[in-house]
This record gives structure tokens, C-alpha cells and sequence, in this order.
């Protein structure tokens, strides 16, 4: 695969900016742990290589075990997620695949029995923020590990 443009260099201002939004989503009250994994299942639903690379990368670095990695494409099936990570997963499929009649009602509540208001608010702005990133990646065939070392994923061992 070859990368079709450097959207980093092409719109500089706008990607200092995006990146500024998704640092301060570290920030959130979401946990590091959901966020990986709503990041890597966002990441794999809209087939973004680089996406899904990186963030098995950081969530390996970070301590995430590997089985629960290879599970994230399964969660519904797997017995390895507590029913705060499964209802984070189900919040983020149903928001990165949107349906013609939207979000179901009896999603929204079996999420918010898990979520404060402030955090359901805090984990829609990461599952915005990795589709808009899965987009740009995607549409501009970004090669997977290009940027390792800028993200500080080259030392998670997974080469």
C-alpha cells in the first residue's frame, strides 16, 4: 500500500488542531482501558490498518492482554469484558454504524446504567474522534507503522 497524500502536510493547522482535541481526550473521565478499546473495535469496523495497528500497539504497551485484543472483533461472544467495556463497545458500533432510525432507546439505557451523563458525553467524543481519524487514515491509504516512533508505539514489541 502507498500513502496518496500527507494530510499532515497538506492541512497543518487542521491537524495540529484535531490532534490538540484528541489529546485532551485523554483527559476524560473514561478510562484508559475503554478508550483503547473502543478505539482498536471503531478502528476495525471501518477497516482502518493503521488504526487498528497502532492502537493494538499502545493498548500492548499499556498493559492490555493479548487475548482480550483478539477477542475485541468478538466481545458479544467473549466472556473477557465487564459490562462496562461491553456497553462502551455497544455505544461506539451503534454510533460508528448509524442506523436510519439512530441510536435504539433500549441501548441508550443499558449504557447509561454504566456511564454517568458526563462520562457517556466524554466516551461520544472518542468514538467522534477515531472515526474521524479512521476516515482520514483510510482515504489516504496511511501505511500502517509509518508513524511508530512519533506515537511512541515503537516499543511495544509487537514487530
Amino acid at each position: 500500500m502507498t500513502q496518496r497524500i500527507d494530510y499532515q502536510t497538506q492541512s497543518p493547522e487542521l491537524f495540529k488542531k484535531f490532534v490538540e482535541f484528541s489529546l485532551l481526550l485523554k483527559q476524560s473521565a473514561i478510562e484508559q482501558s475503554i478508550r483503547e478499546l473502543v478505539d482498536l473495535r471503531v478502528s476495525q469496523l471501518n477497516a482502518c490498518a493503521f488504526c487498528v495497528d497502532m492502537h493494538v500497539k499502545e493498548a500492548t504497551q499499556h498493559g492490555e492482554r493479548a487475548l482480550r485484543l483478539h477477542h475485541v472483533a468478538t466481545w458479544r461472544e467473549s466472556t473477557l469484558f465487564s459490562p462496562r467495556e461491553r456497553a462502551a463497545l455497544a455505544w461506539a458500533e451503534s454510533l460508528t454504524q448509524l442506523s436510519a432510525q439512530g441510536v435504539p432507546d433500549d441501548l441508550y439505557e443499558r449504557v447509561r446504567t454504566q456511564f454517568s451523563e458526563k462520562e457517556l458525553s466524554d466516551l461520544t467524543f472518542q468514538v467522534m474522534a477515531i472515526n474521524a481519524w479512521n476516515r482520514v487514515n483510510v482515504g489516504f491509504r496511511v501505511v500502517p507503522g509509518t508513524y511508530d516512533k512519533a506515537f511512541g508505539v515503537d516499543k511495544s514489541g509487537l514487530f
